[in-house]
């Protein structure tokens, strides 16, 4: 007989059920837990131990081992891999079930008229909601979202903004037949929920990012809740540099010459926030219909939320982030985000995050990221670093940035009855091919605050130095500006 620390199990809540006794007449207090087990990472049970974890024990193991392992196969549909055994602790017996995680998803509790799936939340066995039930579905089928055919055409959709980003990225050109060796389509030429979700005008309604700055601590401040608000739709990948130039323009950024170059010192490390929004996209449950991915900033942090929690639905607080194996929800989105390097095939992100906080130079004890799975979804939350303290660098303030761009400088050449500083005839150089509004502003090495855009580029356009691509529509997420032939007076 195993002699087994049981005190050692007890608190791993997402792995570890505990029973007082076996309840023959009603399998389904503990059935439903199987069910769980075997949806998810799988877990263990433990008969003979109290609700406070007192050791009472067991007065027939054997016997409740033979009744557990008959009613498993009784009510479990399909039956899950399993073990028995019997442990001793403080001269008492215990029946210990072991169940592994099943690749024939889902498993259905079968009694008492229904037939239900459940999944672990927390430390609790729960009804597996609708859009959970459909993604054990595909997992026990060994499919996923990503990979299935879409309800729309090929045809239909453009995909601009991926071929332009895989040459910007990877100075290769985007083949036609990329398009199958990437998943976009399958061999039949239909279009994938991956290619639905990369294509220009994503036609995925609930593929949408919000992205808030709330006046305060939290989204009830009184006063004025938001100060910056913004919703963005489209492919994938524009989704991902809104979402970064949205936090670009709503923090601040301290900087130090050296010798040679020049350290800056954001508020947030911008790798980190770059690997948990790819996350966020990425890695979400696209079956949750209604929930869209969420970037909340605070005067002292920033949240990433996503609809989906781990795949087998554990909790991460369980587990070590540093070291976590790869589990991808979407393998053909993962696959082509690494393609165009925005993320890598192993499981890496989490520690990337980690890394980027503690190479900060504002960076103490206790500042780090944390990671949560709240009922079937995933939040990042990544603290604000006080860049006023760090010593010896320059914070670049809005006001300084805008007094900058409105006074010019003294050997200013005259554009449209406005005097052009340095950094305004750097933009025109600069946009002699056209260039996005973020892109301008990071060439010029100026926070992404609409003050600065109004002072480098609308004000630029006002003056009919530079023209918008897209004319029509002043915000459009593809909207870039060029140099016009019109002459600097």
């Amino acid at each position: 007989m195993e002699v087994l620390d049981i005190r050692q199990l007890i608190g791993e809540a997402t792995e570890y059920d505990k029973k007082v006794a076996l309840e023959v007449k009603k399998p389904k207090s503990w059935c439903k837990s199987v069910s769980a087990f075997a949806n998810g990472m799988g877990g263990r049970l433990i008969w003979g131990i109290a609700d406070d974890d007192t050791l009472v024990g067991l007065a027939d193991a054997k016997g409740d081992a033979e009744k557990i392992s008959e009613a498993i196969k009784v009510h479990i549909d399909p039956i899950p891999e399993f073990n028995l055994s019997f442990a001793k602790a403080e001269d008492k017996e215990f029946v210990v079930l072991t169940v592994m995680p099943g690749a024939q998803t889902p498993y259905y509790y079968i009694g008492d008229g229904q037939m239900q799936a459940f999944v672990r939340v927390g430390n609790e066995s729960v009804v597996a909601s609708m859009s959970k039930h459909k993604e054990l579905v595909l997992k026990g089928s060994n499919m996923s979202y990503d990979s299935l055919v879409s309800r729309w055409k090929f045809e239909d959709m453009a995909f601009t903004v991926l071929r332009a980003t895989y040459f910007k990225r990877t100075n290769r050109s985007f083949e036609d037949s990329d398009y199958e060796s990437f998943g976009i389509i399958n061999e039949k030429g239909e279009l994938t929920n991956a290619g639905a979700l990369l294509a220009d005008y994503s036609p995925v309604r609930h593929s949408r990012l919000f992205c808030t700055r709330w006046n305060g601590l939290d989204k009830a401040n009184g006063v004025m809740d938001a100060l910056d608000d913004e919703e963005y739709t489209g492919s994938l990948v524009s989704l991902l540099q809104a979402g970064l130039d949205f936090v670009r323009r709503n923090t601040r950024k301290a900087w130090r010459k050296t010798a040679d170059n020049r350290l800056e010192y954001p508020e947030y490390p911008e790798r980190a926030v770059e690997e948990g929004l790819v996350n966020a996209l990425i890695h979400r449950n696209y079956l949750e219909l209604g929930s869209e991915v969420h970037i909340d900033m605070y005067d002292d942090r920033l949240e990433i939320f996503s609809p989906g929690g781990l795949m087998d639905g554990g909790s991460i607080k369980d587990m070590d982030v540093m070291n976590m194996a790869s589990r991808r929800r979407n393998p053909i989105l993962a696959d082509i985000f690494s393609r165009l390097k925005y993320m890598e095939r192993r499981g890496s992100g989490f520690k990337k995050i980690v890394t980027a906080y503690k190479s900060h130079d504002g960076y103490t004890e206790g500042m780090d990221p944390t990671f949560s799975t709240p009922w079937d979804s995933f939040v990042l939350v990544l603290p604000k670093f006080d860049i006023d303290g760090v010593d010896g660098v320059y914070v670049t303030t809005d006001e300084a940035s805008v007094q900058d761009g409105v006074q010019g400088s003294d050997q200013g050449a005259q554009g449209n009855g406005i005097e052009l500083n340095e950094k305004q005839k750097a933009v025109l150089e600069f946009c002699s091919v056209p260039q996005s509004a973020s892109d301008i502003l990071d060439y010029i090495n100026l926070s992404q605050h609409s003050k600065n855009r109004k002072t480098y580029v609308s004000m630029l356009v006002e003056a009919g130095l530079l023209a918008m691509t897209v004319p029509d529509k002043p915000n459009d997420m593809r909207q870039k500006y060029v140099r016009t032939d019109k002459p600097i007076l």
